[in-house]
């Protein structure tokens, strides 16, 4: 039988010891670079949120149109400058419509937002109200929201389509 040799693994010294400080200061730095970027495009510009506001109000005009006429009772969108609102007509007044998830109240992520509506309602109409009635044909309109310099407009033909420019 052999004699058994042990030999120690001797201990690393210089470059191979590890990371050297400037080494993990380039990683940290890039780390920093790429995390700025990522949240840079993260945060929505003022059209980008106004476009994805615009999207949302006009699937649930869709809806309110779709429910008036299921309901066969009118429905009216009331918009402002801090938010929406979907009502509906409780013999000689507008009342929220009941325990609808959909169609609750919301307010605008950025506001103050400017609006406007063509053809202008008759009066003095502040906040803005929409109605849809139990007809599936109703009037097309305009509805402008603005925010900062980003403006986007939901257009509704008349017959159910709505689309956001």
């Amino acid at each position: 039988m052999g004699a058994l040799t042990l030999q120690r693994n001797p201990v690393r010294r210089g470059s191979d010891a590890g990371f050297t400080l400037l080494e993990l200061l380039v990683v940290l730095v890039i780390a920093g670079i790429t995390l700025g970027i990522v949240s840079f495009n993260a945060m929505p510009s003022p059209q980008q949120a106004l476009q994805n506001e615009a999207q949302r109000i006009a699937l649930l005009l869709q809806l309110a149109r779709d429910e008036a006429i299921v309901r066969d009772r009118a429905i009216a969108f009331e918009v402002d400058a801090e938010g929406y609102r979907f009502l509906q007509r409780e013999e000689k007044t507008w009342q929220p419509l009941p325990a609808d998830d959909l169609l609750r109240p919301r307010q605008f992520a950025r506001n103050p937002v400017m609006l406007s509506v063509y053809p202008v309602p008759p009066g003095d109409a502040t906040p803005l109200r929409i109605l849809f009635g139990r007809e599936p044909v109703q009037q097309p309109f305009v509805l402008t929201l603005g925010l900062a310099d980003a403006s986007v407009a939901i257009r509704a033909d008349g017959i159910g389509h709505f689309t956001v420019e």
